[in-house]
């Protein structure tokens, strides 16, 4: 289970999570999907809507619509920080067919985490 993680407060979200947010520079869609596993949480799948300021796609990824989707190469995480720019709109958390922002589960507090959780 993925739990968002708001000062001691847990959010359990579900076992995978999209997490969405709009670049601040390019101001294109960049998604995430996450795994809770028992060796921490794993990045799945990345997607990007666009290229440039830092979102160059790597060369496996492929063409899915408008997106560049790949399968990053990352460890599994023991958390995530989610901090807020101010440049860019909030978070988007998609889990278990609903989406919401991360505002709104939290509180504003910032920052947040995603962290496993039982």
């Amino acid at each position: 289970m993925i739990c968002l993680a708001v000062g001691a407060a847990l959010i359990a979200l579900g076992d995978d999570i999209t997490l969405a947010w709009r670049h601040s520079v390019e101001k294109t869609m960049w998604e995430e999907t996450w795994r809770a596993t028992p060796d921490g949480l794993v990045l799945a799948r990345a997607r990007v809507e666009g290229t440039g300021a830092g979102m160059e796609p790597p060369p496996d990824a492929r063409r899915e619509g408008r997106f560049w989707a790949w399968t990053p190469r990352l460890p599994p995480q023991v958390r995530v920080t989610l901090r807020r720019s101010g440049a860019a709109g909030d978070w988007t958390i998609c889990a278990r067919g609903a989406c919401r922002e991360a505002a709104a589960l939290a509180g504003g507090a910032d920052p947040v985490f995603l962290k496993p959780c039982s």
